[in-house]
């Protein structure tokens, strides 16, 4: 019987361990390692901000998922890997030795980069659940006092959807609570343009998001370096396109929302062979880490290089459809190393996103998800925020009932009629 140890419980990291439990059978042990029982749903983190869901409706226990699916829960959550032993150190000083590892921690979020960055600074945050629940308390103190607001991603960050989705979100419960008209709204991004997305565009996101802002009086800075953040302001550097500054300008801001670069968790960093300088994790085209070979990764947390040159670090998107691709690879992959073979799966990598904007949104498809593509296609329209509560509610069933079937795959095939999507390919034996 082999031990296989998912480490982090996320996204990524729970369908992961139900997965393999798919794949293993009752064989094998399959483990999870995660900073407490919780699993919480991030991509509902805008709504929370400004009071449209609560802590209550986002969260799930794990505990009783995963006993149900024979899954042993480790909620002490990890200090340090030691790959070469096959061993998790443990934060409550114990550890898990492994057989196989699949590291999906997720990001670590790197606002000390930037001066007055992050939720105990300057700015707020909806990267995580708790984050999200103090900029609510900041969302009611604009409404009681509106001023300025800046929303967007500063420069080296990789997720640009829920900057844009929260801006979108923002106005609309900016608009209800009937203040908007005292609300002045910039987008301070580090893209080259708007819809740029880390991907150079997706069908018209470009035309799409610029026409939405435009309708929505929201003002934006593109090629933008925050230099950085103070209590009334946000100073950012202008650059262009060869690199060189063009202006240094101080936006005013009572309210800032800017997501952060992402780098790897300090519990994997810096272990030659496993990470690149910013602590992602290496992997093949199989998830699979060359220098420790029973170590597989997916999510956030794995390396994937920039679309290209931009005039500010702009990183690549991990998206749902992606990281569910990644996940029943490397599920089919460890299967077969265990039965002694060779690992054949790949994920598909394309992207599916529905970007919410509290009254409507954009939807795209890319595949593969960086450019030249098969499929590149947009679209927008009212029926983006009723698929994103559908979604919303569809992935909380499935975290509760231990169930791994794929929802992106799902929402392309079905909902959006694209039939060119497969959730994972294979190599000739």
């Amino acid at each position: 019987m082999a031990h296989v140890v998912v480490l982090g419980a996320g996204l990524g990291g729970t369908i992961m361990a139900y997965e393999l439990r798919d794949n293993l059978g009752r064989d094998h042990k399959v483990s999870v390692v995660s900073k407490g029982s919780v699993y919480s749903f991030v991509p509902s983190n805008p709504w929370v901000a400004v009071g449209w869901r609560d802590r209550e409706s986002i969260e799930v226990d794990l505990s009783a998922a995963c006993r149900k699916r024979d899954i042993t829960l480790h909620p002490q959550g990890a200090k340090r890997l030691h790959p070469a032993e096959n061993r998790i150190e443990l934060l409550d000083g114990k550890s898990l030795d492994y057989d196989y590892l699949v590291i999906a921690t997720g990001p670590d979020l790197a606002f000390d980069e930037i001066e007055g960055f992050g939720p105990a600074a300057h700015t707020n945050s909806v990267c995580h659940i708790d984050h999200a629940l103090m900029t609510k308390e900041k969302f009611d103190q604009l409404v009681k006092k509106p001023g300025p607001v800046v929303i967007g991603a500063v420069q080296g960050a990789s997720c640009y959807g829920p900057a844009y989705e929260f801006a979108f979100i923002l106005e609309k419960a900016l608009r209800d609570a009937k203040v908007r008209d005292r609300v002045p709204m910039t987008f301070v991004t580090s893209e080259p343009y708007i819809g740029h997305l880390g991907l150079d565009g997706v069908g018209d996101t470009k035309g799409l998001l610029e026409s939405a802002m435009r309708d929505k009086h929201i003002k934006w800075i593109t090629n933008a370096k925050v230099q950085r953040f103070e209590a009334d302001k946000v100073v950012v550097e202008e650059v262009n396109h060869d690199g060189s500054t063009k202006a240094v300008t101080e936006v005013p801001s009572t309210f800032t929302m800017m997501l952060p670069a992402f780098r790897g968790v300090e519990a994997v960093r810096d272990i030659e062979g496993l990470t690149n300088p910013r602590g992602f994790i290496l992997v093949d085209k199989h998830q699979q880490n060359q220098a420790f070979k029973n170590i597989f990764s997916v999510g956030v947390c794995i390396a994937i290089p920039p679309t290209g040159k931009t005039p500010v670090p702009v990183g690549v998107p991990k998206t749902g459809f992606m990281i569910e691709s990644m996940v029943t690879a490397t599920a089919k992959n460890i299967a077969r190393v265990l039965s002694g073979e060779q690992p054949n799966a790949q994920g598909t990598w394309n992207a599916v996103c529905l970007a919410d904007f509290g009254d409507g949104g954009i939807a795209f498809v890319a595949q593969p998800q960086l450019p030249p593509r098969n499929v590149n296609w947009s679209s927008q329209g009212k029926w983006v925020h009723a698929a994103k509560i559908g979604f919303e509610k569809y992935f909380l069933h499935k975290v509760r009932s231990g169930t791994s079937e794929p929802f992106y795959e799902k929402l392309a095939l079905q909902v959006l009629g694209i039939d060119k999507l497969k959730a994972v390919t294979f190599e000739d034996a």
